[in-house]
């Protein structure tokens, strides 16, 4: 069962991203947004593995975490809790049904240090190096310009802030190739489960 629910959220992922050529293009339709979020409740349910997972992410109370391509807010939740009152999270996203679900959570959950932020292209809004570690989980693989991408998580990133970034739907050796052709970060860590990355610095 969780394997035939694990087949339907990669194609709910990749709905409306086949041969991308823009950044739009990377936007899943809103029928698509609400087939995702639905199967991740039932996927979630099924198979709570998202707690244990994000306590591998190096996640401390009092950090500023930023969400990049949040979704419905699965992981958001979690970092939430793991900075505590003191900390901070960015959800960003560039599908406003994104930002609507996180919203719905901040409320329902009374999380204070969440702020929702919808992404306009690449670019979050966010200011320059504010985050200690940036989460772009499940999302990488569906990026049609991974330099810029990436050029804009190291800019919302302090210097000694970490990226933790996962293959998504893609290889390992073509996860690890964007970053390197980006020059924007260099792996220092890397699992089954993820990539840690800490941010090269600006020429």
């Amino acid at each position: 069962m969780l394997a035939a629910l694990q087949i339907m959220v990669i194609g709910a992922n990749m709905t409306s991203q086949k041969k991308p050529d823009r950044r739009g293009s990377e936007r899943m339709s809103d029928f698509s947004f609400r087939g995702m979020e639905l199967i991740f409740r039932v996927v979630d349910f099924v198979y709570p593995y998202i707690g244990k997972r994000v306590q591998r992410f190096g996640i401390q109370p009092g950090m500023t975490v930023v969400d990049y391509g949040c979704g419905p807010g699965r992981y958001t939740t979690r970092f939430a809790y793991l900075v505590g009152e003191r900390g901070k999270v960015f959800a960003v996203d560039i599908h406003e049904l994104a930002i609507e679900a996180v919203k719905n959570k901040i409320e329902k959950q009374g999380l204070k240090t969440v702020t929702p932020v919808l992404a306009k292209g690449y670019d979050s809004g966010i200011p320059d190096g504010v985050a200690d570690i940036v989460c772009a989980i499940d999302m990488f693989f569906a990026i049609n310009d991974p330099t810029a991408f990436l050029e804009e998580l190291r800019r919302i990133t302090n210097p000694e802030g970490f990226l933790i970034i996962d293959d998504g739907h893609q290889s390992r050796s073509e996860t690890k190739r964007k970053i390197a052709a980006s020059g924007y970060w260099e792996v220092i860590e890397e699992s089954k489960d993820h990539l840690k990355c800490k941010p090269l610095s600006f020429a």
